[in-house]
């Protein structure tokens, strides 16, 4: 090995990379010349043995160099100069694709897992995106999904398109659907095209529409165990009251626990949610048959405690412990509330979560801005979610499969379930959840500072609509965006270009949040810079359309080249019957000589894959068999051994030649 040259080289080396970093371009390609001429010359003339040790030692360094924190903050920051602070058509397909979210079906769908190479392949190329993943935007010709077991939260005003876009993901669903809305558009519009999945169900509580509910609730199922008891008095609470403070927590928590031995109680007795009612107003008058309840028939210990101290604590505090309570049980005074949660004792049509689960059924759930039908809607919505979550456990994976849908329009107004506990969790239980807010301000004044940080933080997906004018969400929504560099020119008096540098600018800037046009989004995934696409709108889609208009031109000239289509897809296939025919004989043929010859060559190499099935001895006539007697005197023919070698030149099974 010439150790001269090689000194040389790596000098040349060293120095076109200095001189390249020093600007000094030409003398840093004249460095680079020479070393790749002499660098031809020495792998002429060097053994192989040692290129290769010296280009193995080389990888191990470039590898090194590759993985160190400084070199990937450099090409971080490369790339995002190189794309403007914003993902790329290559960012996309790697990362939020469909045929990216299609690559991860065996984890999120157990059931769609295939065995073959072959079938992957077909699964990788014509399984349904939605099948899988959640639609975010289109970015050109490429549309942005998130994961199905991902949480998704939208922030966008009134009228942006929001509910719209919301409606397209109830459709898109493979499984049963929970939708909560404020308005009967969406039930209008999604609830006959959902019909033909599973059964469409209602829950109105608070008359909108005049539209009566198909199902009811009451908010004591299950409450006779005491987990259940507890999470019930949580999700009603949690609606009825808004923020989080101190001093606020401590009174939701006395709430909580109050509540909730009254309801266990109620439950074990068989009462209703009106006799809770009473029992908050009237404590003392009702002490002695709720402690009688929960001493004879409670698991739970604790539940008489806590109303015991409730009963004989001082009038103020009792008062404040009230107050707190009394919220959650203010659509016991609002009749189509009432009716929703009528008991099944008088009256009430109860659903199973696993009948809803199995038909894939889709469930409304109808609420406004009133206060006191919010705490039911939060209570059944919890319910399902809880029931699910339970049966997914015992499923293969331990997640619902297909899943099971929440779509929240307007989750702050009427369905505040604690998506801060929720989020972390749910998703890989099988839940998909798409959450709804007009703001961020919004999620920050219903669930607090801290919630709602951990809301935004396990989030997989954020989607923002244009019209926002709050300076604290514009900031924090340019601050996630980025910043890149953007060239600047200096010029003299006469217009000559002086100087060019560059500077660091938002990727988005505040103004340009805020001014989005009317369909465009913001879509921030945690594995991939900001895009800006159009957001689908459901009453574009064929199916929408093609349901509600029939008779529309569009429509009829679809069906009648999808006619015409399938006519001559199956006159092709009449032609060309006998050709496939013969094409798959003789491709099956190819395939067994293949096969064959392929057994022969492993037989003869490795002596091993041959045929290893017993084989049935040969009588030949004339052959003299020795013979023996068994002990009732029948005569016996020894049968050789299956496993006996024949000699080369023998009997083969082996006698003598």
């Amino acid at each position: 090995m010439n150790v001269p040259a090689l000194t040389l080289l790596a000098a040349l080396v060293a120095a076109a990379m200095f001189f390249w970093r020093r600007g000094a371009r030409a003398v840093s390609i004249g460095c680079a010349a020479a070393a790749a001429m002499l660098g031809m010359s020495l792998v002429r003339t060097t053994h192989p043995f040692v290129l290769g040790v010296l280009a193995a030692a080389v990888a191990g360094w470039l590898w090194y160099r590759h993985g160190r924190t400084m070199a990937t903050v450099t090409r971080w920051g490369a790339s995002s100069r190189r794309k403007a602070g914003v993902a790329s058509s290559g960012d996309i397909v790697r990362v939020g694709s469909a045929l990216a979210m299609r690559r991860r079906t065996p984890n999120v769908r157990p059931s769609l897992r295939v065995d073959t190479r072959r079938a992957r392949l077909g699964q990788l190329l014509q399984l349904p995106a939605a099948a899988v993943a959640v639609e975010l935007c289109t970015v050109g010709a490429l549309r942005v999904w998130a994961s199905i077991e991902d949480f998704v939260v939208v922030f966008g005003g009134p009228r942006v398109g929001k509910t719209q876009w919301l409606a397209g993901r109830v459709l898109d669903a493979p499984g049963a659907v929970l939708v909560t809305s404020t308005r009967t558009d969406l039930l209008d519009q999604t609830g006959p095209l959902r019909e033909e999945v599973g059964p469409v169900l209602v829950f109105n509580p608070v008359g909108l529409g005049g539209r009566p509910s198909t199902i009811t609730f009451d908010p004591l199922t299950g409450c006779t165990d005491p987990a259940t008891a507890n999470e019930r008095a949580t999700d009603m609470l949690a609606a009825a009251n808004r923020g989080s403070s101190s001093d606020r927590d401590y009174w939701d928590e006395q709430g909580r626990r109050n509540l909730a031995a009254l309801m266990h109680a109620a439950a074990l007795g068989g009462l209703t949610m009106h006799d809770v009612g009473k029992w908050v107003a009237e404590p003392d008058e009702h002490a002695q048959r709720i402690l009688l309840l929960l001493r004879n028939k409670s698991p739970e210990p604790a539940f008489e405690t806590a109303v015991r101290q409730f009963i004989a604590t001082n009038e103020k505090t009792r008062t404040s412990i009230s107050s707190t309570i009394a919220p959650a049980l203010g659509w016991l005074t609002h009749g189509p509330a009432k009716a929703a949660a009528l008991p099944v004792a008088q009256g009430g049509r109860p659903f199973d979560v696993a009948a809803l689960l199995a038909s894939k059924a889709t469930v409304y759930l109808l609420g406004g801005e009133e206060a006191q039908v919010t705490p039911l809607v939060c209570a059944l919505t919890g319910y399902v979610a809880r029931e699910a979550r339970r049966l997914a456990e015992e499923q293969p994976g331990g997640r619902l499969d297909p899943p099971l849908s929440l779509r929240l329009d307007e989750a702050a107004l009427i369905c505040p379930i604690p998506l801060d506990k929720w989020s972390a969790d749910m998703g890989g239980r099988g839940i998909s959840i798409i959450a709804c807010f007009q703001s961020r301000a919004q999620l920050l004044d219903r669930y607090g500072d801290a919630k709602a940080a951990v809301i935004l933080n396990n989030s997989g997906a954020r989607v923002l609509y244009g019209g926002t004018a709050d300076r604290d969400d514009l900031n924090y929504w340019s601050t996630l965006a980025g910043e890149r560099d953007e060239p600047t020119m200096t010029t003299d008096l006469h217009g000559r270009v002086a100087s060019r540098t560059t500077r660091r600018v938002p990727v988005l800037g505040p103004s340009q949040l805020a001014n989005l046009p009317a369909g465009r989004v913001v879509v921030f995934r945690r594995d991939m810079p900001p895009v800006i696409g159009r957001a689908e709108q459901a009453w574009r889609r064929r199916d929408v359309h093609a349901f509600h208009h029939p008779n529309a031109l569009t429509v009829r000239a679809r069906a009648w080249r999808a006619r015409q289509v399938a006519r001559a897809v199956g006159w092709v296939a009449r032609r060309t019957r006998p050709a496939r025919a013969w094409k798959g004989a003789r491709g099956r043929a190819v395939s067994g000589w293949c096969r064959k010859r392929g057994t022969a060559l492993r037989v003869h190499v490795t002596g091993h894959g041959g045929s290893t099935g017993y084989r049935s001895p040969q009588v030949v006539p004339g052959e003299v068999v020795e013979t023996t007697k068994s002990a009732n005197g029948a005569e016996v023919i020894p049968f050789p051994s299956e496993w006996a070698r024949p000699d080369d030149h023998g009997d083969p099974w082996g006698g003598a030649s």
